[in-house]
């Protein structure tokens, strides 16, 4: 049981961590998120006031635009937690099976593989979003290793070029071995 508990423990010790470099490191006003629900109501109140004469539309397109690049900085973030919540669940039932008086040596040892098996595709999925950033100034990568395949968003202002997809899939393969790659790009605004 403590081991459960220390597991939990430290999952959200580094998601508090990782929440705090973020918004630590986010540009623009970390704290006006209260500021835009607040805002956004009067916006909108005023909007519908003014819209008959067409002088506020501007203003309220400007305030969904920042709310919508914010979550857009956000969605690389909340899927790799997303994807920690669902491995670590998965060792939490792994662990008790390993940890199971009824279960049989073959069942722990399956366990046991299991286990390591998601410790290894998360460091290669780490390591591979590391070298990808390294070898090109690219916004964000997010590698996601699902179902006999790796998917590969890359976070950039410029379509990347055929060299480029080349580059990123050898180095998936390098990583994984021989597997099915796919490149996808997300525009990022300047």
């Amino acid at each position: 049981m403590l081991k459960k508990q220390t597991v939990w423990l430290l999952t959200m010790l580094s998601l508090m961590i990782v929440l705090s470099v973020y918004y630590m490191t986010s540009p623009g006003n970390s704290g006006d998120l209260a500021y835009f629900e607040q805002g956004e109501e009067t916006s909108e109140e005023a909007a519908s006031s003014e819209n008959a004469e067409g002088e506020a539309a501007d203003e309220t397109d400007a305030e969904v635009t920042d709310i919508t690049n914010a979550s857009e900085d956000e969605l690389f973030t909340s899927i790799r937690m997303e994807i920690q919540d669902e491995r670590s669940e998965a060792k939490d039932r792994l662990n008790d099976v390993v940890a199971s008086s009824t279960a049989s040596t073959e069942e722990k040892n399956q366990a046991r593989d299991e286990m390591n098996e998601l410790d290894e595709v998360s460091s290669k999925e780490t390591i591979l979003e590391e070298s990808i950033l390294a070898a090109a100034d690219y916004s964000d990568v997010l590698v996601r290793h699902e179902e006999g395949k790796v998917l590969v968003h890359v976070k950039e202002t410029e379509k990347l070029s055929n060299s480029e997809v080349v580059n990123i899939m050898q180095m998936v393969r390098d990583e994984f071995g021989d597997i099915t790659v796919d490149v996808d790009y997300q525009p990022v605004e300047k």
